[in-house]
């Protein structure tokens, strides 16, 4: 979106909450900045800045405001829609990857130098990769103060602070309270019972059809790593410092998600993948818009408003899910997953409270089936999918050849699956792969990558759907027809599926 003065200002007017996360408003004559639908008075236009980031916002001098949140509004749809440097940069700061290696390590993962790095993300977003993580980590600090009572030093650090005194100063900059006052605010509100457990409200931009996800999850849940009942959807994570399990619970407005974690510094990681999982990023009503232009998809449209992608919180996950989904059923792959998954045993790290109520671990057996029979585990690395024997895979050769050769490529490096990685140089290195074809590589792109315009033509439901719904069934003809859905074939694709 371009920082255009009257646009923003009339959705500031109109407390329009489409644009949250779009764009940030400094109100120079308080000193505050807001999301758009903030519902304080609308400022007079001579008092109000626009900014792409709440970094560039904290940049300027502004503290964040009390009333609306707006570090806590979802995140820009812009970075899916553009894959370019910026947009991957972004993706991979939410992540924490400037937390865990620095701007170096960023550097590293884009392909370009830390000066041009900065110059191109100040550019476009106001400021550069280091103060952009710096605003995520004051995000992070004031969950973790609000929503449990770890003592502010475990705080500090559990949010990638290097010092106490950084902390201090960044929360007394970025929300005009010292820490403590932050904790006062929470009131008698009761931290969740448990160490390292955390509640929180991951905010959408209405409308999200929140059965549809769940749908789409649960016929495809794997015994032991995930499960739906009752409307919430459970998972176990593999993070970057530990395990983690989270229960995500569709609302209005927000999704609730209780999340328990080996290691607090993987909150901020952890909160970026379930976003990414249910697409909390996306904008609806531009999407919406676009298919409901077309007639043969306006009925259902109309009918199932908020269709997300479901994607991926671990790419390597997806791209085993995806090979041993080649030309099967849903629950076939599920079936062949589930053997392999059993196949080897695993003994992780499960959080537990200690006598001074400090996060400990405890090592425990992770083979039970789900949130009534055992513990939540992630899906196996690529290191473990390797050490299976042949009898681990019950699959024909062929398959389990092609899982191995995707596995080598992941340990050395020479495909990258990650969530902030160049779209077309990954789709190129996947399909240079024995074993992996165009659907397979679509596919990733779309639910592992976040592409938002992939169409899996050949794909036999996308076809029955096409057909379905009176529009062309063969894939060169839908390919063709499909160019009216532009820049959102993938939830096109979605819908096509559910048309089936």
């Amino acid at each position: 979106m371009e920082m255009d003065f009257e646009r923003c200002y009339r959705a500031v007017d109109s407390r329009d909450q489409r644009f949250d996360g779009w764009f940030y408003t400094g109100v120079t004559s308080t000193g505050i900045y807001c999301r758009p639908s903030c519902p304080a008075i609308t400022p007079k236009r001579q008092n109000v800045r626009f900014f792409p980031s709440a970094a560039a916002a904290q940049g300027a001098g502004l503290r964040a405001c009390r009333r609306c949140r707006p570090d806590a509004a979802p995140g820009s749809p812009l970075w899916d829609v553009r894959a370019d440097v910026v947009g991957r940069a972004m993706r991979l700061i939410a992540d924490g990857v400037v937390d865990r290696d620095g701007v170096p390590g960023l550097a590293s993962r884009l392909g370009y130098t830390e000066r041009h790095l900065h110059r191109m993300l100040s550019a476009e977003m106001g400021a550069g990769p280091l103060a952009l993580a710096r605003a995520q980590r004051a995000q992070t600090a004031r969950i973790l103060i609000e929503t449990t009572d770890l003592a502010m030093a475990e705080i500090a650090f559990a949010a990638g602070f290097g010092s106490v005194r950084q902390f201090n100063d960044t929360l007394r900059e970025v929300y005009a309270s010292a820490p403590s006052d932050l904790r006062t605010a929470r009131g008698r509100q009761q931290a969740p019972a448990g160490a390292g457990i955390i509640s929180l409200r991951l905010a959408y931009r209405p409308p999200l059809h929140a059965r549809a996800l769940l749908d789409f999850l649960a016929v495809r849940a794997l015994p032991g790593v995930e499960a739906v009942r009752d409307g919430t959807y459970h998972r176990g994570l593999r993070l970057p410092h530990g395990t983690g399990q989270v229960a995500l619970t569709p609302a209005d407005g927000h999704v609730a998600a209780t999340l328990r974690l080996a290691d607090l510094r993987d909150l901020a990681p952890a909160v970026a993948r379930c976003r990414r999982l249910l697409d909390l990023d996306a904008d609806p009503a531009a999407i919406d818009a676009t298919l409901a232009a077309d007639p043969a998809l306006a009925p259902a449209v109309t009918a199932e408003p908020g269709i997300r992608v479901p994607r991926a919180v671990d790419g390597f996950e997806q791209a085993v899910r995806a090979i041993i989904g080649q030309q099967v059923s849903v629950t076939s792959a599920r079936t062949t997953l589930t053997r392999l998954l059993t196949a080897h045993p695993r003994v992780d790290h499960e959080v537990v409270a200690t006598d001074d109520g400090v996060s400990g671990q405890q090592l425990h057996d992770q083979r039970g089936g789900g949130p009534q029979g055992g513990e939540l585990r992630g899906f196996l690395s690529a290191e473990e999918l390797l050490s299976l024997p042949d009898s681990g895979f019950g699959m024909p050769v062929g398959r389990r050849e092609a899982l191995r050769g995707l596995a080598r490529a992941v340990v050395d490096g020479s495909v990258d699956l990650a969530a902030g990685v160049n779209r077309e140089e990954a789709v190129r290195r996947l399909l240079a792969l024995p074993g992996i074809g165009p659907w397979t590589a679509n596919y990733l792109a779309m639910r592992a990558f976040g592409d938002p315009d992939v169409l899996l033509s050949s794909d036999l439901a996308v076809r029955r759907g096409a057909a379905a719904l009176g529009l062309p069934d063969t894939p060169p003809t839908l390919d063709r027809y499909a160019e009216r859905w532009r820049p959102w074939r993938s939830y096109a694709t979605i819908r096509l599926w559910r048309a089936a």
